[in-house]
């Protein structure tokens, strides 16, 4: 089938699965789903439902605080040409859908901005409907939206092809790079060439970050040497907690931070009692005598409230620290939370994904998930531990409980 017809069959798939009639051919599972969610979000359409541009001022901050940042160049190298010869433009969004930044063809980007489709911009399915970027954020693959398969019908002379971003260092999404322009000039191979160029760009992230753990780690050598020497154990972190150097402990290859970090004596969740101490680029950590003389954690607070950012607080009678959540760690504590009981291994892989027979991976982020938190959670089965309060805080609407998750459990959560 040509690109004209199959442009005009999606058009007759689209028309029929928004009047509610038996549509002419099946639409991708991919596409059907965020047609679903998109439906259930409210967004019109015909135009959308646009949040407007970022101001000037807060559209800088959201460039110079990400990470991606350090990408540009890779991936300017590895796509604008081509872009620019496709009539093709390339974009980058954060994990909030924001178009940060944007390059290739004049002529598109000028089509573009008539869309809305310019820096600044949200390009969340929330915002826009279905598209590469919105559903590669809720989906976290790399995803290509052609002509009618786009929710809104003015998208649909366009074709999109967009793969995430992830930080490489924990997973974390960082936001989405995308390959855009008219319909007519889609190529089969854009989708591979935009996921190539995004491993590229994730690969350049990890090299920078090993880069600054040996420089750190290089800074830290004498203060630990002298330490060891004094029979003291310690621990040089980068400032995500990452471990640069070691000394009169076991090694861990990462330490649960606060969120808010100062130097001083605080507790740590998998450390105890702890002087820290700043560096370049990260922390000196003398660890105690592994003394908790106020006792265990007694409150937790899973914020689940926000759209793409959620974090958990532990308190006790030491004080307290809030540690953000990857999505996987917001959908296991928040089934967590409703079952007080416990839930086996193949209770929670039923609960995130559905299946079961998948416990190697609930169990692998338990683990991560329990040195995280300490003595928060207990397992056999697994569970919050006696006595520890617990509270979620959710999002005002129930549909906008972890809007990106299709997590079973959190599916159900939001009827």
């Amino acid at each position: 089938m040509g690109v004209r017809e199959s442009a005009r069959l999606l058009a007759r798939v689209h028309n029929a699965a928004l009047a509610g009639d038996p549509p002419p051919a099946t639409p991708r599972t991919v596409i059907s789903e965020s047609w679903r969610r998109v439906r259930k979000h409210g967004v019109d359409p015909d135009v959308g439902r646009h949040t407007g541009l970022l101001p000037t001022e807060e559209l800088e901050h959201r460039r110079q605080s990400s990470p991606l940042g350090d990408v540009i160049p890779q991936l300017r190298e590895g796509l604008v040409t081509v872009a620019d010869v496709a009539w093709h433009i390339m974009v980058v969004t954060d994990a909030d859908g924001r178009v940060l930044w944007r390059d290739g063809s004049l002529a598109v980007r000028r089509s573009a901005d008539r869309l809305g489709f310019a820096e600044g911009a949200s390009w969340a399915e929330d915002a826009v409907g279905t598209n590469a970027i919105g559903t590669a954020l809720v989906t976290r693959t790399p995803v290509q939206v052609h002509s009618s398969e786009h929710f809104v019908r003015t998208h649909h002379g366009w074709t999109c092809a967009a793969a995430p971003l992830h930080d490489p260092r924990d997973g974390r999404l960082l936001g989405v790079v995308d390959v855009s322009g008219p319909a007519a000039t889609i190529h089969p191979a854009t989708l591979s060439l935009v996921t190539a160029v995004t491993r590229v760009a994730e690969g350049e992230l990890r090299q920078r970050h090993w880069a600054s753990v040996e420089r750190l780690r290089a800074v830290a050598a004498p203060l630990l040497a002298r330490l060891a020497g004094r029979g003291r154990p310690a621990v040089a972190v980068d400032r995500d907690g990452w471990t640069a150097a070691v000394t009169g402990m076991a090694p861990p290859d990462r330490v649960a931070l606060p969120a808010a970090l100062r130097a001083g004596e605080m507790w740590l969740p998998t450390l105890g009692v702890c002087a820290v101490e700043p560096l370049p680029g990260g922390w000196l950590i003398r660890v105690g005598d592994g003394r908790d003389p106020a006792g265990p954690a007694s409150r937790v607070v899973l914020d689940v409230s926000g759209p793409r950012a959620w974090t958990v607080t532990v308190s006790g009678a030491a004080g307290s620290w809030a540690q953000q959540l990857s999505p996987r760690h917001a959908e296991l504590l928040f089934v967590l939370a409703l079952h007080r009981g416990g839930r086996s291994a193949a209770e929670l892989a039923r609960d995130l994904f559905g299946d079961a027979g998948r416990t190697v991976t609930v169990r692998a982020e338990l683990s991560r998930l329990r040195r995280s938190l300490g003595g928060v959670l207990a397992h056999r089965p697994y569970r919050f531990a006696d006595g520890v309060e617990v509270e979620v805080v959710r999002p005002a609407r129930v549909v906008d409980l972890l809007p990106c998750s299709v997590a079973p459990a959190v599916v159900a959560a939001r009827m």
